[in-house]
């Protein structure tokens, strides 16, 4: 059954051996040429799986995969409620703080680190959809998913958030540094109509 849809791919939840699994399955885009297209989402999918199985080794909780197509990664499926659709709770917000300095330390950048791809299971925080991520530590990278959060979240609830990152991140002075940088620049500013 799909129970959603993004830009590159589709979820479905499917039983398999008696146990309900999530499904992400890469999906063509027509517009690609095809040998293109089978390239790039052949990469995506075992980019993605590569990046999920390293934070679950590394202890940082995300589904776990259980096993992976040529398209397709079979994970767990995790109950809970998406962070964008919770009531704020700064213990939520000093979670997610912890989990994104944890996964910079080691060398991974999420791409999309926003409330929308953070399950709040049994008050605990799981990150989800590695699409956009990789293996980078690049200061302008990680600074970036500090800027989608600090978007995403009120004033009080960023404040945790980056208490928590700046506690446990290992280059926190880079990355605030950078993140600064970054809100200085024209397209990063709020606009104003007069």
């Amino acid at each position: 059954m799909m129970i959603g849809e993004g830009a590159e791919a589709r979820i479905y939840s499917e039983w398999v051996f008696g146990k309900e699994l999530l499904v992400k399955e890469r999906h063509a885009k027509k517009y690609r040429i095809p040998q293109l297209d089978l390239s790039i989402r052949r990469w995506r999918t075992r980019n993605e799986a590569r990046i999920m199985s390293a934070l679950y080794e590394a202890g940082i909780r995300v589904p776990r995969i259980i096993a992976l197509g040529e398209f397709t990664i079979y994970m767990e499926k995790l109950e809970g409620r998406l962070m964008k659709d919770s009531k704020p709770v700064r213990g939520t917000a000093l979670q997610c703080g912890r989990m994104l300095a944890q996964m910079h330390n080691i060398g991974i950048v999420h791409g999309d680190f926003t409330p929308a791809n953070i399950i709040v299971c049994n008050g605990s925080v799981h990150a989800i959809d590695f699409g956009l991520s990789g293996f980078s530590k690049d200061s302008e990278e990680r600074a970036l998913d500090m800027l989608l959060m600090k978007r995403s979240l009120t004033r009080d609830m960023y404040a945790a958030f980056e208490m928590a990152y700046s506690k446990f991140s290992k280059d926190q002075k880079e990355v605030l540094k950078r993140l600064a940088e970054i809100e200085l620049r024209g397209r990063y500013q709020s606009r104003t109509i007069a």
